[in-house]
């Protein structure tokens, strides 16, 4: 365990809030380092992205024909598995494609958290920066002048999830017409419930709202970076479907 925490501590937390001080010693504003960080994350982390944003996509898209399997084979359990695996390898289909960002995500949220756990003036935390790294001695947590980073924010919490909010709505949106074959396919389907599809809808609302519950409790640093991170997705999420519909 001291092994795992060494190794993250190592590789990811140190990297990362040497990045942040960078920026902060740039532009000595907290608010405006922790966005110049999570834009430049997301960046490095766009080719990710895009590819789970597509493999999303393309589970939307094979929904009537992965039904269509399902109903099949409904009283063989082991061998509908087995069929619904070989259709995602046919369809080049990842179902868990879109898990590896949220984690990642999850990853810099937890570095954060440590950053503001510890507190932005710990000795502990001056004792991580590279040798090549300015120390910036006192860090000033006003960020833009009016906002503490290191205590909550409800308005930011609320502005986040509605953001998360309109990117949920944008997974659930058909980008491209459906076949005749489709929307009978879908008729069909309507006396079926369709569990998958109830989920997804009620997570666009569920998470949301436990954003704004948990962000509400956070520091507002962190729901600032949760916040850039969503904008940056949802801009992310309408450049990739816009450009597959033409």
């Amino acid at each position: 365990m001291a092994f795992i925490k060494s190794l993250f501590s190592t590789l990811i937390y140190q990297p990362l809030y040497n990045l942040l001080i960078i920026f902060y010693v740039i532009i000595p504003d907290l608010g405006v380092a922790i966005i110049a960080l999570t834009i430049l994350t997301r960046l490095l982390l766009m080719p990710l992205s895009k590819k789970s944003i597509e493999s999303q996509k393309k589970m939307q898209d094979i929904q009537p024909e992965l039904k269509k399997i399902q109903e099949k084979h409904k009283h063989d359990k082991q061998l509908q598995g087995k069929k619904v695996m070989e259709f995602y390898k046919e369809k080049g289909v990842n179902p868990a494609g879109g898990c590896l960002p949220m984690i990642v995500q999850m990853i810099f949220l937890i570095t954060l958290y440590r950053v503001f756990m510890l507190g932005l003036n710990s000795p502990e935390i001056s004792d991580l920066l590279y040798g090549f790294v300015k120390n910036p001695g006192h860090l000033n947590p006003i960020a833009f002048g009016f906002l503490d980073v290191t205590k909550p924010s409800l308005w930011l919490a609320g502005l986040t999830a509605v953001a998360q909010y309109f990117q949920g709505k944008m997974m659930l949106k058909t980008k491209k017409q459906e076949t005749p074959v489709k929307k009978e396919v879908k008729e069909k389907d309507k006396k079926t419930p369709d569990f998958g599809s109830m989920m997804q809808q009620q997570m666009v609302y569920m998470g949301p709202i436990l954003t704004l519950v948990i962000g509400a409790k956070f520091a507002s640093g962190l729901i600032l970076y949760w916040l850039i991170t969503t904008l940056f997705m949802v801009a992310q999420q309408w450049f990739v479907m816009k450009k597959d519909n033409n």
